[in-house]
């Protein structure tokens, strides 16, 4: 459903947000060491993040990659539309050029149904909101 870099950058921005900070700033070994994410490809992710400014980078000693307060009000859709771009939100689920309620394929039913609560529950929750819940629950990244 989504590409291999949407997945770990929504992974890295989850645990940024929850243990990175301005003052304790993530480097990417780090990160890739929690996260079981190879160091280079989240390296390239989070660099494409900063450049895009859905998460905040320092260079130096201390440098390392955190998310500012802003950034943190973020939807989950953002990333999805920044990284994987918008047909996620309205492309066939079958690759179909042409797929709507007048012209359906055959999973349009299923599939809208269930992608539109998806699409809810990314568009109405922020990387704050999300990031608390998976710490709440004890969820896996």
């Amino acid at each position: 459903m989504f590409s291999q870099a949407c997945k770990y950058a929504m992974r890295a921005m989850l645990y940024l947000s929850e243990h990175a900070s301005a003052e304790r700033k993530m480097g990417v070994k780090e990160l890739s060491d929690e996260l079981d994410i190879p160091q280079p490809y989240l390296a390239k992710v989070l660099q494409n993040l900063a450049r895009q400014r859905l998460i905040a980078s320092a260079k130096g000693p201390n440098g390392g990659f955190y998310l500012e307060e802003d950034q943190q009000e973020n939807k989950l859709a953002d990333i999805i539309a920044q990284i994987d771009g918008e047909d996620f939100f309205s492309a066939c689920v079958m690759g179909l050029p042409v797929c709507s309620a007048q012209n359906p394929c055959p999973l349009h039913v299923q599939a809208y149904a269930y992608r539109e609560g998806l699409v809810y529950q990314l568009r109405n929750n922020t990387i704050r909101e999300m990031a608390r819940k998976v710490r709440r629950e004890n969820l896996k990244l």
